[in-house]
């Protein structure tokens, strides 16, 4: 499944209506951490097509990083991926915890 680009609280607020599984990466365009962990994401997308998975870019959509550290009581971190099910955030992971074994492993 591709990758969606979610730019407003109110995309994200109907996206978590409508799945009850989703993964959501946090990425930074100018963090080479982010850059590399973002790449571990695309790859996984590219071979993963049975969960929805949604990205933003922090210097883009700050009011809905913020938004969803603040709702879900989830530090803020970027680069930072989110596994959502049933409205909740039930693994988490940043920085160089972000590989394409670690997203297969907890996204299942």
């Amino acid at each position: 499944m591709s990758k969606t680009l979610v730019q407003s609280v109110e995309q994200f607020e109907e996206l978590v209506k409508e799945n009850d599984t989703f993964l959501f990466f946090k990425n930074s365009t100018t963090c080479p951490i982010s850059h590399a962990a973002y790449e571990e994401f695309e790859n996984f997308a590219a071979d993963h097509n049975e969960i929805p998975l949604y990205y933003l870019h922090v210097q883009e959509a700050r009011a809905l990083s913020n938004h969803i550290a603040d709702t879900y009581s989830i530090k803020h971190e970027s680069p930072q991926a989110l596994l959502f099910k049933d409205g909740k955030v039930v693994w988490n992971a940043s920085h160089w915890k972000i590989t394409y074994s670690s997203l297969q492993e907890n996204v299942k």
